[in-house]
């Protein structure tokens, strides 16, 4: 399956001079650098009505510029008809409010039953759109808003407002250990050295900045509030792991539960069985992509989250004298 495109326009004054990928990756900012570059080399690409294949070919101003170009779509991955929690959608974005155990994207050991087979369900053109729309992820035990691209340009526009850190995501969290105050953490995060799956506070890392605010002290957790101003692999439980406060229930960052003093059976088997991190993305505020009205989104804390802050509050509440 291809999607055609078909794009035209006069090269104004402004780009006399400029090199023919500059001037159509200012014509067309719908797309990426990367994408054009690839269409002028396939000689997709026609000035005055003469295929120009060379990227750096330098314009003179009026020429007539033509893009007939198709897009692959990636159909290696099957549409599946899985119910997704739909939070706003138009004909280009769509917002999602993710559950736990639902993996985004197609890897090793999960080539079905993921976010992206759903996504090519309900929309079945998604598959024109790299990697189905998908600009930012979620692991699969975090919860919470997700924003989909529907077409090219919407990603696009999506990617840069990412790149920009002009995209607001804000999370809830519940560490263990008692945090006194908010605060930020800019520490570079990579590869962890000896094993792969995990990610770690390195100093050749890629830099990453997440700042926090506590919402509520119990006697041995705390309930954050987090933003994200970069978006790394596992950022908020690397981060918060690294300041000895790992999420409670992270599979990878967390170690034992770690129950207060004298606490109830009924906690130490709630915090056993919460084998999940703790996390969820609550909050997601961006630029609308075509029409640029500034958009919000909330989702409220999932229900074992929920359930978890209740029996730690009624846990403070029973030792409030100790």
């Amino acid at each position: 399956m291809h999607q055609t495109i078909q794009l035209q326009a006069e090269v104004p004054d402004h780009l006399i001079g400029k090199r023919l990928d500059q001037v159509l990756a200012e014509l067309f900012s719908d797309y990426s650098r990367s994408r054009i570059k690839e269409w002028i080399l396939a000689g997709a690409v026609q000035v005055n009505g003469t295929v120009i294949d060379k990227p750096r070919e330098k314009l003179l101003g009026g020429e007539e510029v033509h893009i007939a170009a198709s897009i692959q779509e990636q159909q290696q991955h099957e549409a599946e008809a899985i119910t997704l929690d739909i939070q706003f959608e138009d004909e280009h974005i769509l917002v999602i409010n993710k559950p736990a155990g639902l993996v985004v994207h197609p890897g090793a050991g999960n080539q079905s039953g993921t976010l992206l087979n759903a996504l090519l369900n309900h929309v079945p053109d998604i598959g024109s759109v790299p990697r189905a729309g998908i600009v930012h992820r979620l692991d699969k035990d975090t919860t919470g808003l997700m924003v989909v691209a529907k077409t090219v340009p919407a990603q696009t526009h999506l990617v840069a407002q990412l790149q920009a850190r002009e995209i607001s995501r804000e999370y809830e969290a519940v560490v263990n250990g008692t945090m006194v105050a908010g605060g930020s953490i800019d520490e570079p995060i990579g590869r962890h050295e000896s094993k792969r799956t995990s990610m770690a506070v390195r100093a050749m890392g890629k830099p990453a900045v997440t700042h926090y605010r506590v919402k509520q002290k119990f006697r041995a957790h705390t309930h954050l509030r987090l933003k994200l101003e970069t978006g790394r692999t596992h950022q908020i439980r690397v981060h918060m792991a690294h300041l000895h406060h790992p999420i409670v229930g992270d599979p990878l960052y967390g170690g034992r539960p770690r129950p207060p003093k004298a606490a109830s059976e009924a906690l130490r088997q709630f915090l056993r069985d919460f084998r999940r991190q703790a996390l969820h993305a609550a909050q997601l505020e961006l630029a609308h992509p075509v029409t640029g009205e500034w958009l919000s989104w909330q989702a409220p804390l999932p229900q074992d989250m929920q359930s978890l802050l209740a029996i730690l509050h009624q846990d403070s509440q029973e030792h409030d004298h100790d």
